[in-house]
């Protein structure tokens, strides 16, 4: 890439300010950022970074602001990346935010679509989307993103840890990059580690997202359904008795449609289930520990949960593959009526941490641990 390249960042929460932040500090692009519910606020006064690796910054700016796609139509992008909740289950399609873009209106090539999302089948509308728009070309990038970052009060504190994994979404079952999907994903991993952060390029990105959901399925669920912090199931010896064991047959559900998937002990380590309940026990017992999944933290602000990328797409894969998952259904089934008063009521003013994304226990992935 020669100078600096176009970027458009739709999503402006925690997780989206913090990479428009590493794009555009590495030099390598020019950030434009879809800021919907806080555009004001960052537009008249950008917003507060306040970060344990990369220092504190008042009111950082990104090179653009816009409150809508359809305003940021002027010119290419090299690369498009949506760092939105994935509630397509709520009327919130990547395709139909992004659909401005993807219209035969748009003057420009069609840019290279990133993914930093969490939870499973995230790409499916856009890959199909952006297949249509680029008459059958669309180079779609998904991410497993691994980051400490909390919105608090408008702004975002950050710890020291950000980490991406990206790979290609393509329509063949090829198991390696071809040499464009390699360019693809080093010319964007390369934006990412000049603004000091780790990005890794893999062939293999379904198997680490279906890795890092494996936590969020489990942990993150019962957190909700139980309204109350992971610090309160471990902190009392009998109840930890009664919860793990129940945690654990969960585990090994959620594993089994990953094997049925195809995912082997060198994508999901059998081994990974105890050590991943240890951990999080252990830092979830510490005095003090105060860490929320996001997804409650969703429903403490009233607002829709990532329930249908999290479990509503591993209960449809189960059920294709004859893989019987009856404690995550009771899950799935008992958070569809808590997400239905969620969307029949209207959300809260944030006043408190939204988007905890903390690095503790990522299945599969040695030495990183994520709570999202």
């Amino acid at each position: 890439m020669a100078g600096p390249v176009d970027v458009l960042l739709v999503g402006f929460g925690a997780v989206g300010a913090m990479y428009a932040f590493i794009l555009q500090r590495g030099g390598l692009a020019r950030v434009s950022v879809v800021a919907r519910s806080n555009y004001h606020v960052v537009k008249e006064h950008g917003i507060a970074i306040s970060s344990r690796k990369y220092g504190d910054t008042k009111s950082w700016r990104p090179y653009r602001v816009f409150n809508s796609v359809a305003a940021a139509l002027d010119r290419p992008y090299a690369f498009v990346v949506i760092a939105t909740k994935a509630l397509p289950d709520v009327g919130q399609k990547n395709s139909e935010v992004l659909a401005p873009l993807l219209s035969p209106s748009y003057a420009f090539p069609q840019p290279a679509y990133v993914i930093m999302q969490n939870g499973l089948g995230v790409e499916n509308d856009l890959f199909h989307a952006a297949d249509v728009a680029s008459s059958g070309n669309p180079r779609v990038i998904l991410a497993s993103l691994y980051i400490m970052a909390n919105l608090v009060d408008g702004g975002v504190q950050h710890e020291d840890v950000d980490r991406l994994i990206i790979g290609v979404c393509r329509k063949s079952s090829a198991r390696e990059n071809s040499a464009d999907e390699t360019a693809l994903l080093e010319d964007f991993a390369a934006l990412i580690r000049a603004g000091g952060s780790d990005a890794q390029v893999t062939h293999e990105i379904q198997g680490i997202k279906f890795s890092k959901n494996v936590w969020n399925a489990v942990f993150s669920s019962c957190a909700t359904l139980a309204r109350c912090g992971l610090s309160a199931f471990f902190q009392q010896p009998e109840l930890e008795d009664q919860v793990t064991p129940i945690i654990r047959a969960m585990f090994h559900e959620v594993v089994a449609v990953g094997r049925a998937l195809g995912y082997d002990e060198t994508v999901i380590p059998t081994s990974a289930i105890d050590a991943s309940i240890a951990e999080t026990v252990f830092l979830n017992k510490r005095p003090g520990s105060r860490h929320k999944p996001s997804m409650l933290l969703d429903l403490e602000l009233h607002q829709p949960l990532e329930l249908d990328v999290i479990l509503g797409d591993l209960i449809r894969r189960a059920r294709i593959l004859s893989v019987d998952i009856p404690r995550i259904e009771t899950l799935y089934a008992l958070l569809s009526v808590v997400q239905t008063q969620l969307i029949s009521k209207p959300a809260q003013t944030a006043v408190t941490p939204k988007a905890s994304h903390c690095p503790n226990c990522s299945l599969g992935i040695p030495d990183q641990c994520v709570l999202t």
